[in-house]
C-alpha cells in the first residue's frame, strides 16, 4: 500500500513540474515574442509592459503587484481643491511636506493630448505625490480644461493663472514663493514650457526651473522621424491621437503658430529657466524634445537632456515597476533640488544617454519582466 502511494505522489508531482516547466517556457517564449517589433527589439520589460497595456490585461486603476513595491511611511499631506479661474473654477491637488517648511514649490502639468477622457490628476497622481514626497517639495497638480469643450487657448491660460494663485496662495501650505518650478510631461511638457514662456513675457513670477518630460513642443508640421516612425499608437502615443487634438484643441491653423502652442518656433528662447528635459527612444515626440532642447542651449539657456533607450512614451508614469521609469523620477527629483538648492549652472547643453540597466539590477530587472509577463497570463486566463 506504501509502495503505490508512493507511486501516485510521485506521478503527482512529476505532472505538476511538467506543467511548471510548461507554463515557464511559455512565459518565456511569450516575453520573447512580445519583445519583437518592426520598430526594434524591445526589452523584456518594455515589451511586457506595452503588450499588457494594448492588449487592455492591465486597466488605469490596476495597481502594481505587492512584490514590486515598497511601502513607505507619508510624510506629505494632500488636500484637493478649487481654484477660480475666468468663467469657472477648475481642479487642482495639492501635495505637501507635513514638516515645518518653508518648502520649494512645483506646477505640475499632467499628459493627455489636451483631451477629455485622455489624462487628468488622477491618472498621473503617482507622479504627483512621488515628486512631493521625494523632493519634498509643496506640488500642485493643475486640472486645467481641455478639447472639445474648451480650445486653445484656454488650458495655457488655466495653467498660467495656477502658477499665479500658487505664488499667491505659496504660504498656506508653507510654499516658498522664491523657489517655483514647472513641470509637466507629454501634453503638461507643453503647458509647462507655455507658462514658462507667459510669465517671462507677461513678468510674472521668476521661475527656478522647469522639468519637461517627454514634452510636444510643435502643433506645425515639420518632418520629424519620430513621428512617422512611432506613429502606430503601439508605444501609448498614436498620430491619429495627435491630429485628433490639434483638430479639436486647436481648430484654426493661425493657432499652430503661437509660441505658447509651439515653443520649438518660438521667435525668441531666450531668458527661460534651466531646464530639464527627458526624451524616449520610442517615442513620437522624441526628436521634438530633443531639437527644442538644441534650440533652449542656442539661445543661452542651460539644458540637460537625458534620452532613454528601450522605453517608451510615458515610461516614468510605470516608475513603480520600471528601472528605466524609477531612474527618470530620481533624475527629476534630483534635477530639481539641486535648482531649489541653487546649484549654479554652466549656459551650455549637457546630454546623456541612459541605457536599460546591467549587472545586478538587469537581471532584477529581467526576472521581474518575467515574473510580471506570468501574473499577467495567469490575470488574463482567470478573466
Amino acid at each position: 500500500m506504501k509502495h503505490k502511494i508512493f507511486k501516485i505522489v510521485k506521478r503527482t508531482v512529476a505532472i505538476i513540474l511538467a506543467f511548471f516547466l510548461l507554463f515557464v517556457g511559455y512565459v518565456i517564449v511569450s516575453v520573447h515574442y512580445w519583445s519583437i517589433t518592426d520598430e526594434g527589439r524591445l526589452p523584456p520589460k518594455t515589451a511586457v509592459l506595452l503588450y499588457a497595456i494594448n492588449n487592455n490585461i492591465v486597466t488605469p486603476d490596476m495597481q502594481p503587484p505587492r512584490f514590486l513595491i515598497q511601502q513607505r511611511p507619508a510624510t506629505i499631506a494632500r488636500e484637493d481643491l478649487l481654484m477660480p479661474v475666468e468663467e469657472g473654477e477648475i481642479p487642482i491637488r495639492v501635495y505637501y511636506p507635513k514638516r515645518e517648511g518653508p518648502h520649494p514649490v512645483i506646477l505640475y502639468y499632467h499628459g493627455g493630448a489636451f483631451l477629455e477622457g485622455y489624462g487628468n490628476i488622477e491618472t498621473h497622481d503617482n507622479i504627483i505625490r512621488a515628486l512631493s514626497a521625494r523632493t519634498q517639495s509643496v506640488v500642485i497638480a493643475v486640472g486645467y480644461r481641455v478639447a472639445p469643450q474648451y480650445v486653445f487657448p484656454t488650458a495655457v491660460e488655466d495653467s498660467y493663472e495656477a502658477l499665479l494663485w500658487a505664488y499667491e496662495h505659496a504660504e498656506r501650505f508653507n510654499g516658498d514663493s522664491d523657489r517655483i518650478a514647472v513641470a509637466g510631461d507629454s501634453a503638461g511638457g507643453n503647458l509647462a514650457t507655455a507658462v514658462a514662456l507667459m510669465t517671462r513675457d507677461f513678468q510674472g513670477p521668476e521661475l527656478v526651473a522647469q522639468a519637461l518630460l517627454y514634452p510636444l513642443t510643435t502643433f506645425q508640421d515639420l518632418p520629424l522621424q519620430s513621428r512617422i516612425i512611432y506613429d502606430s499608437g503601439y508605444y501609448l502615443l498614436a498620430r491619429s491621437v495627435m491630429y485628433r487634438a490639434r483638430d479639436l484643441y486647436t481648430p484654426e491653423e493661425e493657432m499652430w503658430l503661437s509660441p505658447y502652442n509651439s515653443p520649438l518656433n518660438a521667435e525668441s528662447l531666450e531668458d527661460l529657466p534651466p531646464t530639464l528635459i527627458i526624451t524616449a527612444e520610442f517615442d513620437p515626440l522624441k526628436d521634438e524634445g530633443e531639437q527644442y532642447g538644441e534650440r533652449l542651449a542656442n539661445s543661452g539657456v542651460p539644458v540637460k537632456h537625458l534620452h532613454y533607450e528601450g522605453v517608451m512614451h510615458g515610461f516614468i508614469s510605470f516608475y513603480e515597476v520600471m528601472n528605466l521609469g524609477n531612474h527618470g523620477l530620481r533624475e527629476t527629483v534630483s534635477y530639481l533640488k539641486n535648482m531649489f538648492e541653487g546649484e549654479e549652472v554652466q549656459q551650455t547643453l549637457v546630454k546623456e544617454m541612459v541605457s536599460p540597466p546591467k549587472g545586478k539590477e538587469g537581471v532584477r530587472e529581467y526576472l521581474e519582466s518575467y515574473a510580471i509577463a506570468a501574473f499577467l497570463i495567469v490575470q488574463d486566463l482567470l478573466n
